[in-house]
């Protein structure tokens, strides 16, 4: 236990040093909001900044950043398998979770491109609990009338059905 205490420790010692390197943001001046860097809700991680007085010199105002990663307790190496293993390691990469893979459009020249901020949007991502905009499925064995069927089920089926 106290190994994993440590590894915790250590994680969120890690998080917090290349959370500087890794999050750039503009900011308006005179502003006391605090801004959503990232909300991850694949992996429970929430990055915020904001503008606060230094402790040091309160005529002045340094960068906070906060970072907020719920550990789903019951997770499953595979989140669409009940059956699957408790997850037991979490892995949490800033570069991974700052990147943008919405396209955005640009205009050069004159003319209007699509253009993503990173090369990355190709891989999967690993999730730790349901991303509730998507939509998990998954089958079940369903005895009826001496048969045994493969029924598919809905796991968010608020993401999988329209209204």
């Amino acid at each position: 236990m106290e190994g994993k205490m440590k590894s915790s420790l250590l994680l969120c010692a890690a998080l917090a040093v290349s959370l500087a390197f890794a999050l750039v943001a503009g900011y308006p001046e005179d502003s006391e909001d605090e801004y959503v860097l990232v909300n991850n809700k694949c992996q429970c991680v929430t990055v915020t900044s904001k503008f606060v007085p230094s402790k040091e010199n309160p005529d002045e105002e340094v960068l906070e950043r906060n970072i907020r990663i719920l550990v789903p307790l019951k997770a499953r190496e595979n989140i669409s398998d009940p059956l699957s293993p408790l997850r037991t390691t979490f892995v949490y990469r800033m570069t991974e979770l700052c990147k943008k893979c919405d396209p955005v459009e640009i205009e050069l020249g004159g003319e209007i491109y699509q253009a993503q901020q990173s090369t990355s949007c190709n891989e999967h991502e690993t999730c730790y609990t349901y991303n509730r905009d998507k939509c998990y499925t998954t089958t079940f064995p369903f005895y009826y009338h001496g048969e045994l069927k493969q029924v598919p089920a809905a796991l968010t089926p608020t993401s999988c059905y329209a209204n």
